[in-house]
């Protein structure tokens, strides 16, 4: 079993499904074909969608905005049905799960920020130390827990993923 994690889909013609704490996905909702020459029992593909806009006055940055939205994309996103059970499909709400992790994780970074001249460098500094973040720690989850097939890792990872997205609750979207 193989995880997939995309950043940075554009919302145009597709269908997504956008994160709260009560969304639990189903296998109705991966609606992509499954590839046949992997080896993976599902892809899940979620990521996050980063904007932000820079306020100037006088030609001096006085302020900006930034919004980070966690995305689960149906259309990108298989399963195939012979190899995939209810602790798969709970390994790959986990996938989704860390991905808004490290959204909430750049929201309260990005709340932290003071205003600068160097503003923007240091909002894209963020975004690709987020990202570069995001795909490591998705890599340790899925090596862990051996893809879903280590219960005892699997059990562990999900109390530490929901308990720091806990943490971070003020940063929900």
């Amino acid at each position: 079993m193989v995880c997939c994690f995309f950043v940075g889909f554009s919302q145009n013609n597709e269908q997504a499904i956008s994160w709260h704490d009560t969304l639990s996905l189903s296998w109705s909702d991966f609606k992509a074909r499954p590839d046949h020459t992997s080896s993976a029992a599902a892809v899940t593909a979620s990521g996050f969608v980063f904007a932000y806009s820079v306020k100037t006055t006088n030609e001096k940055i006085t302020g900006f905005n930034a919004e980070v939205t966690s995305w689960f994309y149906p259309d990108k996103s298989w399963f195939k049905k012979a190899l995939v059970n209810d602790r798969v499909l709970a390994h790959e709400q986990l996938h989704f799960a860390i991905t808004e992790l490290f959204a909430r994780k750049l929201r309260q970074e990005l709340s932290q920020l003071n205003v600068s001249d160097k503003i923007k460098e240091t909002i894209d500094h963020a975004h690709a130390n987020a990202l570069k973040a995001l795909a490591a720690y998705q890599d340790q989850y899925d090596t862990e827990t051996d893809y879903s097939r280590n219960l005892e890792a699997q059990l562990r990872w999900q109390q530490q993923v929901y308990l720091e997205l806990d943490k971070l609750s003020d940063f929900k979207p």
